[in-house]
């Protein structure tokens, strides 16, 4: 299992290739390819290539698949006494992205290709939802029919 340790809006995550994650906003349309440079450790099978404060090299790479907004905080500020009440509300701008390959100096270290691995996506897992419930309607349907010609 290979995993890198990354900085990005001021935060930093453990991604994976094949996971989605959610950070800030992006200036990427969704479908595009973002690189990330700034990789502060990267694990690959036991071996751990540590950066002060980054590796020189590493890049992340990953797709953008929607952007959205987070859930709304309400922040509620009030001073007793003094009939002085505000009330806000916030909705951060979050960027959801599918890491692809992490790789090192050009070579890549860990790749996921979603052709060959055997995720399926959401609309893919619904029609097959939808041909499982007809197919058992369609065998329910010759069972009673069986049963009807049988008495």
């Amino acid at each position: 299992m290979s995993y890198a340790i990354i900085e990005t809006g001021g935060k930093q995550l453990r991604v994976e290739p094949g996971r989605f994650y959610d950070i800030e906003l992006l200036p990427v349309e969704p479908d595009e390819k973002v690189t990330i440079d700034k990789v502060l450790l990267v694990n690959h099978d036991g071996e751990v290539t540590i950066g002060q404060p980054v590796i020189e090299g590493a890049i992340v790479e990953g797709t953008v698949m929607q952007h959205y907004r987070g859930r709304k905080i309400i922040v509620y500020k009030m001073q007793p006494k003094k009939k002085t009440r505000k009330k806000r509300g916030h909705r951060q701008e979050i960027t959801r992205l599918m890491i692809d390959s992490i790789s090192i100096n050009g070579s890549v270290v860990a790749s996921f290709d979603l052709e060959s691995d055997e995720e399926v996506s959401i609309e893919d897992q619904a029609t097959a939802e939808v041909a499982a419930i007809e197919e058992t309607v369609e065998v329910a349907a010759t069972e009673e029919t069986v049963e009807a010609a049988a008495t």
